[in-house]
């Protein structure tokens, strides 16, 4: 028994490490092409959560989820053409001092417009229930946004933009995105991927201002565990920190959050740049 709710955990975990993956890819997608470290990501991410919260009252959840993303990647237009424009050749501490304070500043306006109490939004009826496969018992839910996340990146255009974005810059222009004249589309996707999991997430966590500043800290963790400039090795990191994470909380709740640190020191201290990570080919 003791087993079986183990490789549960791991299931659970793989769930987990795929919000990770969609915060960390857009967030490595960002620093890959235009070389800022955005510490605003998170906020990006709490607002795609607090809109589908507000149009799933409206809309319904399906709705919700698919203009939430929509709605924050063209608020990335103005993030992209008013802030990270002016930084993509200056001194990189001054695009983190100016991200960090925007990541406050977005907080702050979460609670004015809807407050410091936590909100919540549940499963839609279709999704709920549970799914056994032999004598383990999984979310349905869970599993139905695992397999949306692997379709998006596997199975779409825009997955493989993402993949070339992060993987290789100067490919993405062979997918019809010249990188100068369009960084504000390479924002939006990032930016909306961030949204997309503050979507996916919400049913299932408590919606609150500071959930931002909290994802962002598991985000950096796996990229820098999978390597600055590696697609796949970000989405074994997010995949590894997932399930790391889930099976230290079934031994131990409280050795959570100290797991994933610990993970990445082990991993930096045999491979310094990450799994997989390479040089970094910013463009110009």
């Amino acid at each position: 028994m003791q087993l079986e709710f183990l490789l549960e955990q791991v299931v659970n975990g793989l769930v987990l490490g795929g919000y990770y993956l969609l915060i960390a890819l857009g967030l490595s997608l960002i620093f890959s092409v235009g070389g800022i470290v955005n510490l605003a990501h998170g906020a990006f991410y709490a607002l795609g959560a607090y809109v589908c919260v507000e149009l799933t009252t409206r809309l319904g959840f399906g709705a919700s989820v698919a203009i939430s993303p929509f709605a924050v990647a063209l608020l990335g237009i103005l993030f992209e053409r008013f802030i990270l424009r002016r930084f993509y050749t200056a001194d990189p501490i001054l695009s983190l001092l100016v991200t960090f304070g925007l990541a406050m500043v977005a907080e702050q306006a979460i609670r004015m417009i809807w407050g410091a109490a936590p909100v919540s939004t549940e499963i839609p009826q279709s999704f709920r229930g549970s799914v056994i496969v032999g004598d383990f018992l999984f979310s349905r839910y869970r599993l139905l946004v695992l397999l949306g996340i692997w379709l998006l990146l596997q199975k779409t255009s825009f997955g493989r933009v993402v993949r070339a974005g992060i993987q290789r810059p100067d490919m993405v222009a062979a997918l019809g995105i010249r990188l100068q004249p369009y960084m504000t589309a390479i924002v939006m996707l990032g930016v909306g991927m961030a949204a997309l999991g503050g979507a996916f997430f919400a049913p299932i966590t408590t919606v609150h201002p500071a959930m931002g500043a909290e994802i962002m800290t598991v985000a950096f963790v796996v990229v820098v565990i999978g390597g600055l400039g590696s697609f796949w090795g970000v989405v074994i990191a997010a995949l590894l920190v997932g399930v790391v994470r889930g099976i230290a909380i079934h031994f131990e709740p409280a050795a959570g959050e100290a797991s994933i640190y610990i993970l990445m020191f082990l991993v930096l201290l045999v491979r310094p740049r990450g799994l997989l990570g390479e040089r970094i080919e910013k463009f110009e």
